[in-house]
């Protein structure tokens, strides 16, 4: 059975607010919102699903419950309506952590809701206030209980690289969404897109965006978090689009239509170091030849592009040979190493 999104972007309604790294209508490719439209775009996606898939219809792209609410009902109404008639299993929905309010909740719970997406980007408030988002750490807490409390699940977002932010505010972000129990996590490198105030920042030296490079080890330490608190990362980047690739839209930092993978052939490398390293602590650590076991179809990542992984671990251990197989009683990023001594 295949997950399937349906999804229904809201371009920026609903959001008073312009963080400084934010331009909605280029992420989407939507100009602007037609009421009529999602209905005609949702029956398009279904005719492309099997009776045998799950079909969520998702309101993505803005701040769903801070638009107007008779325009939010309706919607809601319009998805329900699917679900009724069996060709929906439920609504999933993004939006930011201070417009999930006691208010929003009791409408919320009218329908079939399988989880809120929070736009929480980080934890730290001084981050925050830096970017003009508008909410605090304080909020993301809040919004969570009240989302718990209620019963809905919730998948938190966070960006990597934003003005302000270290390595370790990351992965601070990375633990506390985790420890609020996160069905979920999506993991965006900070890109700088046209028309906002980062762009200006970055012609004026004020900001320098992340290296491919850098957004992947830092990802990778994010992802690392997630993994060990088995929170699955549903999401690596902003979905590739001809957008994203325009001069019109994007104007620099790790725009790489294959980021998710080398973040999590990263993540594999260092797991395989830490692995190895602890072997070669022991009485008998001279070996010449190692083979990596791997979940499964976890091949391509564990060896890294154009065996990448493979190159940099003979560089840096000497190894003469190694081979990798995948083993189905592992998983997520767990390896294990078999050792052959010299």
């Amino acid at each position: 059975m295949r997950h399937i999104n349906i999804p229904v972007f809201i371009p920026h309604l609903g959001c008073p607010n312009q963080c400084i790294f934010c331009n909605q209508r280029t992420i989407s490719g939507t100009l602007e919102f037609d009421e009529n439209k999602p209905r005609e775009e949702i029956e398009t996606a279904l005719k492309t699903v099997s009776d045998d898939d799950e079909c969520e219809i998702a309101f993505f792209g803005g701040s769903f419950t801070g638009i107007d609410r008779g325009l939010m009902i309706r919607l809601l109404d319009m998805a329900q309506e699917y679900i009724k008639s069996g060709r929906v299993k439920a609504i999933r929905m993004s939006t930011r952590p201070d417009y999930i309010t006691p208010e929003i909740i009791d409408i919320l719970k009218n329908y079939t809701i399988s989880c809120v997406e929070l736009g929480i980007q980080t934890m730290n408030d001084s981050v925050l206030t830096y970017l003009k988002r508008g909410h605090t750490s304080k909020d993301t807490v809040n919004a969570v209980k009240l989302l718990k409390d209620a019963g809905f699940d919730f998948v938190g977002q966070m960006m990597i690289g934003l003005p302000g932010a270290t390595p370790e505010d990351e992965v601070d972000c990375a633990e506390k969404i985790s420890l609020m129990g996160a069905i979920g996590a999506r993991i965006y490198p900070t890109l700088v897109l046209r028309s906002t105030e980062l762009e200006y920042m970055t012609g004026h030296g004020e900001y320098t965006p992340l290296s491919v490079e850098e957004a992947v080890w830092r990802s990778a330490a994010v992802l690392k978090i997630f993994s060990r608190h088995n929170v699955p990362c549903i999401r690596i980047g902003l979905c590739d689009s001809e957008n994203l690739h325009s001069e019109e839209t994007f104007v620099a930092g790790p725009n790489s239509p294959s980021i998710g993978e080398m973040i999590r052939s990263r993540l594999f490398f260092d797991v395989i170091c830490e692995k190895i390293d602890s072997l070669k602590s022991g009485k008998n650590g001279n070996y010449k030849e190692i083979t990596i076991l791997c979940p499964p179809k976890a091949t391509s990542q564990v060896t890294g592009n154009k065996r990448e992984n493979i190159k940099k671990l003979t560089a840096r251990y000497g190894f003469l040979r190694i081979k990798v197989r995948e083993d189905s009683s592992l998983g997520g990023y767990d390896v294990d190493i078999i050792a052959k001594e010299d």
